[in-house]
């Protein structure tokens, strides 16, 4: 048999990987632009492939994938997975030096003990709001779901548009000091929907069979807004959230950040008919300016005519808190047999974080008046440095970063309450050092310095337990009493409440250097970013790996 026709044959496989069993699967992203037209007028973006969103992956846990990301565009690319291999994990100048135009990198990572749906995104630059598609991890083969079989499964992909360059639009915002112009719309699977008047635009269509029950995975690829999703007449049973099973809850609407994924099933048992799919901001602080569209989307029963009229659905209010606590702690981990609940009962390091916004001079900044908003962990701005943290960590490059991170606020105050007088944030490129297979409790605490905000943070590398929340200030003596040890959920990006808390637990089991940020894209290139320094355990096998032979070079 010729060997060219066994590799395309095993291209192929790894493409169709729903109908055969493959271990290695191999893709190609060619990074391009493309003129794509929204909201009447037309602009080039940067896609993967020309599409956006961009493609889907599918491959099945335990699973090699193999991605060749070859740079077209002007722009330096870095794509980031949510998995747990280091070289591969994507974040500019902190795993990887990007890939330069010309230039391509292979990404190789295996998906060990996940099984969902996850992001994949740009890293660099405001890039993800074009640049990002789902990952879909299937089970093992002949290992079934821990809910009833879906007749079918749908990737919805929720994001924003702008019909201006988003890099011109926070190059302009940091020239300036102030906040970056929120976006124009949002998208459902790439399209706004009724908000716009355009004729020759449609929405996503959703055709469902009288009966049948669907498997929607859905993910929030928005550069800056937290979602609201709802199906007007029907109920989402959500069943999994960032790759991680949960206890089956019922409701008609779910909140989604930046960043996390959850899927839902619904079943199709209502009359037939056309019935509004809704996605709307959820801003809780009453200070904040947002995009306030909704994207809209048909769900569509078999044999209904086009022009049948569309039973609507309300979104919830832009501040409707209740609505999305009822969505969040409504979540807990499957805790099975099958799928054990892990949570660190023995803590080693007990952190205290506080996130939030700032004010540092800017002599430049005309329009802030000499000033500047930044923000911050712990007072700590994070600085990007020119070098990635990874090779800097794993050559011994000194001089990159420091190991100092403050964990705990350098300053006590009233967190929630009346900010200092002193709004000035320190910069550094900063990380906090942990022992290989140390566990660790992190309390992330929202400030009220300029706005109280929830904040989305994403940690690279590891998935969480979400072991308590609360409003105002973080009690050790009396918050830690009320924590879930038993069954809280799994994920790897946690929403910080406004004016509030969130404590989480994890095991530092995976050596390497690993990003933590908010998810909100404003206030990461504002600064409000760190990393952990993961040390090697013992052998080969608790020991970062040496880098791959085509990492990129700054």
């Amino acid at each position: 048999m010729n060997s060219n026709w066994v590799r395309a044959l095993v291209l192929v496989v790894c493409i169709f990987p729903v109908l055969v069993e493959c271990r290695v699967r191999n893709y190609k992203f060619n990074v391009v632009l493309r003129n794509k037209t929204k909201l009447c007028s037309t602009k080039s973006i940067v896609t993967v492939n020309g599409k956006f969103p961009g493609p889907t992956l599918y491959a099945r846990e335990d699973d090699t994938v193999l991605v060749k990301v070859v740079n077209h565009v002007s722009y330096n690319v870095s794509i980031h997975w949510q998995l747990r291999t280091g070289w591969a994990d994507g974040p500019a100048y902190i795993t990887q030096c990007p890939i330069q135009t010309g230039q391509s990198y292979v990404y190789n990572f295996t998906l060990t003990g996940q099984r969902g749906t996850l992001l994949w995104h740009a890293h660099i630059l405001w890039l993800r709001s074009t640049v990002h598609g789902a990952l879909v991890i299937l089970p093992k083969r002949g290992v079934p779901y821990p809910f009833p079989k879906p007749d079918k499964e749908v990737v919805v992909i929720l994001a924003e548009w702008w019909k201006s360059d988003t890099e011109a639009v926070i190059n302009e915002a940091l020239q300036s000091g102030l906040a970056p112009n929120v976006s124009d719309a949002h998208t459902i699977n790439g399209h706004p929907g009724s908000v716009t008047n355009c004729s020759s635009e449609g929405g996503f269509t959703l055709p469902v069979q009288s009966g049948n029950t669907y498997l929607l995975r859905i993910i929030n690829a928005a550069l800056n807004e937290e979602l609201f999703f709802k199906i007007a007449g029907h109920t989402l049973t959500i069943v999994e959230v960032d790759a991680t099973y949960v206890k089956p809850v019922k409701l008609d609407t779910i909140v989604i950040a930046p960043g996390q994924t959850t899927n839902v099933l619904v079943t199709a048992n209502q009359n037939s008919g056309k019935y509004l799919v809704a996605a709307s901001p959820f801003m809780d602080s009453p200070n904040i300016t947002v995009d306030n569209k909704t994207a809209t989307a048909t769900l569509h029963y078999s044999g209904t005519l086009a022009n049948s009229p569309t039973t609507l659905t309300l979104p919830p209010p832009q501040n409707a808190t209740a609505v999305a606590n009822k969505f969040i702690t409504s979540l807990r981990s499957l805790n099975s047999k099958k799928y054990p609940t892990k949570v660190p009962l023995k803590v080693d390091h007990k952190l205290l974080f506080t996130v939030g916004l700032g004010i540092n001079p800017c002599a430049t900044c005309k329009a802030g008046n000499g000033s500047r908003a930044v923000a911050s962990v712990n007072n700590v701005t994070f600085v990007m440095p020119t070098t990635a943290l990874l090779q800097a960590h794993f050559f011994n490059i000194s001089g990159v970063f420091t190991t100092d991170f403050p964990g705990r606020p350098p300053h006590v105050f009233n967190y929630t309450g009346t900010p200092p007088s002193v709004l000035q944030t320190n910069n550094g490129t900063k990380a906090y050092k942990l022992s290989y297979n140390s566990s660790v409790e992190l309390v992330l605490q929202d400030t009220g310095i300029i706005a109280p905000e929830n904040h989305p943070v994403h940690l690279h590398g590891f998935n969480f337990f979400a072991v308590g929340r609360g409003l105002g200030n973080y009690n050790p003596k009396t918050d830690r009493k009320s924590f879930n040890l038993v069954d809280p959920v799994e994920r790897n990006t946690i929403g910080v409440p406004t004016g509030g808390w969130v404590a989480i637990r994890f095991l530092a089991d995976n050596p390497g250097v690993w990003f933590m940020h908010c998810h909100l894209e404003v206030h990461t290139t504002w600064g409000l970013k760190m990393a952990f320094v993961v040390e090697n355990g013992k052998g080969p096998n608790e020991s970062l790996l040496p880098p791959p032979s085509d990492l990129p070079k700054c």
